[in-house]
């Protein structure tokens, strides 16, 4: 279905002239639903402070070297890919409450073979599992909520689930700072649990209830989350077989997007923000910090601050110059990051916990404990630049279809036609 069909110029459901549910039902089955990005940022984040602590396991078979501990905070991300394939699959035949449910198995199971291993390579298994439900998570989540918001809170919901990534990605570093990997793995089981437990008595969406022709079963879940039943159509005829079809590149409505939105996700990756998120306390204990479970704590709250941040001043400010300028941002940072590498080579170790706590005036010990603020603030200033530009990245490829992968960097307006007029979450 190109962009162009004229059956997708309406709303497909949504309360009568726009009015307000009786019910506020819909906070809570988004909350459930975003319980899969919390999990999701959790586990991002559970190597960072996880690493440290496994240098120091006291049986050898479980302490990681270089190249293990290289392996352990990439891996997931190999199971991420599986899984965004596998949610793809899963998202529009299983539908997407069901697709929810799953993700929460390999997110236990997961952690709980961390929390039980006895090797390293248990200890790889664990992190590529909880890769494989961050994939389906991250693509399941917010088809969910999107689909179940009504139009005047699905801005407000939609963007949720970037800031509770990065909320997971706090809790664990916070976690981190008092509790061993084993207890802090055992922690990470506690949210894809609470959101097993809500999203079973939570409804399936009612547009794919719609396209799969099971009305009474979508005015139930309308009756639910809003206190309504109204529809103000009928699914479009075939919009089950809804898919992106290869003949579509030849639009320059479509290969256009399509590049320059894989290109953006590219050098997004390629920035290396990731691999900040997955190895900070490392980065901070190269840095010749003592205290690096502190400063990767800041670099958590800073994350937290500007992901709220750019999700407000997104729309006043714009997507291009909010790019632009978070890619010189990024650039400024990892040079001053770099120039304290430089800088502090070959010198004595320093404390963060003394330096970042102490007042400005005081006279620094050494050069190294000196630029300390350096480290920790490009550090900062790199994840604040990352957060700008990834939001920009989700307002311009809009949520995932739930058809294709790839589909919501090709047709990122489908999703404003299907899900209510102009109220799009970003």
């Amino acid at each position: 279905m190109t962009p162009e069909d004229p059956e997708e110029t309406q709303p497909l459901l949504g309360p009568p002239g726009g009015s307000a549910p009786l019910s506020r039902r819909v906070f809570l089955a988004a909350f459930a639903a975003a319980l899969g990005p919390l999990s999701f940022g959790f586990a991002l984040g559970y190597s960072s402070p996880a690493i440290p602590s496994l240098r120091r396991a006291a049986s050898p078979a479980l302490r990681l070297d270089d190249a293990a501990a290289s392996w352990f905070g990439a891996i997931v991300t190999l199971g991420a890919a599986a899984g965004g394939v596998l949610g793809g699959w899963l998202v529009d035949r299983a539908g997407r409450k069901l697709s929810l449910l799953l993700c929460t198995a390999p997110f236990v199971v997961g952690f709980a073979v961390i929390t039980a291993a006895q090797n390293v390579w248990m200890l790889l298994g664990g992190r590529l599992l909880t890769g494989l439900a961050c994939g389906i998570a991250s693509l399941v989540a917010p088809v969910y909520i999107s689909e179940i918001s009504y139009p005047a809170v699905r801005g407000l919901l939609g963007s949720c689930v970037q800031l509770m990534v990065v909320t997971g990605i706090l809790l664990a570093y916070l976690a981190g700072w008092v509790l061993e990997w084993r207890w802090l793995a055992v922690l990470g089981c506690a949210p894809a649990s609470f959101m097993l437990l809500l999203m079973c008595y939570m409804p399936e969406t009612p547009r794919f209830l719609l396209t799969r022709q099971r009305h009474q079963e979508a005015m139930a879940a309308m009756h639910f989350l809003w206190g309504s039943e109204q529809v103000q159509e009928e699914a479009p005829a075939g919009a089950e077989h809804q898919g992106f079809r290869l003949a579509q590149l030849r639009h320059p409505g479509i290969y256009k997007p399509f590049i320059i939105g894989v290109s953006l996700m590219a050098f997004q990756q390629l920035s290396g923000i990731n691999a900040v998120m997955f190895y900070a306390e490392t980065i901070f204990e190269k840095a010749k910090f003592k205290d690096s479970s502190l400063a990767s704590v800041i670099v958590g709250i800073i994350q937290v601050l500007f992901t709220a941040l750019a999700a407000l001043i997104m729309d006043r400010a714009g997507r291009r110059l909010l790019l632009t300028l978070s890619g010189v941002v990024m650039v400024f940072s990892t040079s001053a990051f770099g120039a304290y590498f430089r800088l502090t080579q070959g010198g004595p170790g320093n404390s963060s916990h003394v330096e970042l706590l102490s007042p400005l005036s005081m006279e620094p010990a050494s050069a190294s404990v000196g630029l300390a603020w350096l480290a920790v603030g490009s550090v900062c200033l790199f994840i604040a630049g990352g957060t700008q530009a990834l939001w920009c990245l989700l307002a311009c490829l809009r949520l995932l279809h739930p058809q294709c992968p790839f589909h919501f960097v090709l047709c990122p307006g489908n999703q404003r036609k299907d899900f209510g007029g102009n109220h799009s979450p970003f």
